[in-house]
């Protein structure tokens, strides 16, 4: 197997993944799509392990975390390319999943996410959230908000990645970048967070809250006076809000409630759907945490469906319900009525045709 000929075709044809499975043929993600390489092999043990020696280098730290833990999240360059790799393992042979980092990211407006997201940077002090499933794009959008910041405000900026994707170099702002894990700038999250309240940073970016003790970690950080930017593996900022409740005991669920409703001032949920194109479109989700939103958080029982009802009706705030988001894309003809429809509960179908022909009748009204 010669990984370089791959991942030469992976850039060649803008792959976002690579994907190297023993018995299968490289694989490569090319808009959502799984796609072999052409005039390749089926890979076979050896060239997996012949894989795992070439990624790792003999690295012993790598080596033991791997042994350790059975897998590996590191990064690795290629020919200027950034790439992020995973190793676990599939009946004891290795197998290996290289995202590939675009060397420049997008401007952030190319993005799709919405303008309200860029304007709260600018708070003193609190805590941003990006979240969304695998895949989600959310890498792409705290890397862009990043870059916004660093070349329109003049902060410290401090972020935390396991591994480091993006490399960014000061502009207006000052950005240290550190990696975490074994052997590399922070042991854990939580120690990278509580290390920084020592660093003078303005902004801490966390790239994943996936614990308590991070979670606790920058909800100090963001009490003390910082903006803290992170992201989490959910699916739509009522699971975000019932994720991070969960992280504690049932005894300490109030008080954690009481200080999400004050600390908390954002979330985007994002997803990346196949558009008619063929392009991946993002549809955004967006709760601006106001009076309402917090007065549901510290409620003793949390609703999902009163959160959801809160977003859909807090336009003015800046919020954007999923079903806002999907009815726009499909009026602007960027997504198929059926795309649509495929990422919202049956019950709520109505309420989205409904939301469809507000957005038309609107825009024949300015168009007429």
């Amino acid at each position: 197997m010669n990984l370089d000929k791959i991942l030469d075709e992976a850039i060649r044809l803008d792959a976002s993944d690579v994907h190297l499975i023993c018995d299968n043929k490289p694989i490569l993600r090319i808009e959502r799509d799984l796609v072999p390489v052409e005039n390749s092999q089926i890979l076979t043990q050896d060239d997996l392990f012949e894989a795992y020696d070439y990624l790792v280098k003999g690295n012993v730290d790598k080596d033991e975390v791997f042994n350790t833990n059975r897998r590996l999240d590191m990064s690795y360059e290629y020919k200027n390319i950034r790439l992020r790799v995973n190793i676990s393992l599939s009946d004891d042979v290795p197998v290996c999943t290289l995202r590939l980092i675009k060397n420049e990211l997008p401007p952030y407006e190319s993005l799709g996410v919405p303008d309200i997201v860029r304007r709260m940077t600018y708070q003193p002090q609190g805590l941003m959230l990006v979240t969304g499933k695998t895949n989600s794009g959310k890498s792409t959008t705290l890397n862009a908000l990043i870059n916004y910041i660093n070349e329109n405000q003049n902060k410290k900026i401090l972020t935390l990645e396991n591994p480091v994707e993006y490399k960014h170099t000061s502009k207006k702002s000052l950005i240290v970048q550190k990696e975490v894990g074994k052997g590399r700038d922070s042991l854990t999250f939580s120690d990278g967070v509580k290390n920084s309240l020592r660093e003078d940073c303005d902004i801490l970016v966390i790239g994943e809250i996936r614990d308590k003790l991070t979670m606790e970690a920058a909800i100090e950080m963001a009490e003390s006076g910082h903006l803290v930017i992170g992201t989490l593996h959910t699916k739509s900022c009522a699971e975000t809000i019932d994720r991070m409740i969960n992280f504690y005991e049932v005894r300490d669920q109030a008080t954690i409630k009481y200080l999400l409703s004050s600390l908390l001032k954002l979330v985007v949920s994002q997803r990346l759907l196949k558009g008619k194109s063929g392009k991946l479109v993002l549809v955004p989700e967006v709760m601006v945490v106001d009076n309402i939103v917090a007065g549901i958080i510290r409620k003793d029982k949390l609703s999902v469906s009163e959160i959801e009802d809160a977003i859909q009706s807090n336009s003015e705030k800046g919020s954007i319900g999923l079903i806002n988001s999907l009815a726009k894309l499909f009026v602007e003809d960027k997504i198929s009525l059926d795309t649509a429809k495929s990422q919202i509960e049956e019950k709520n179908i109505e309420i989205l045709n409904r939301t469809i022909m507000q957005l038309k009748i609107k825009r024949d009204k300015i168009g007429g």
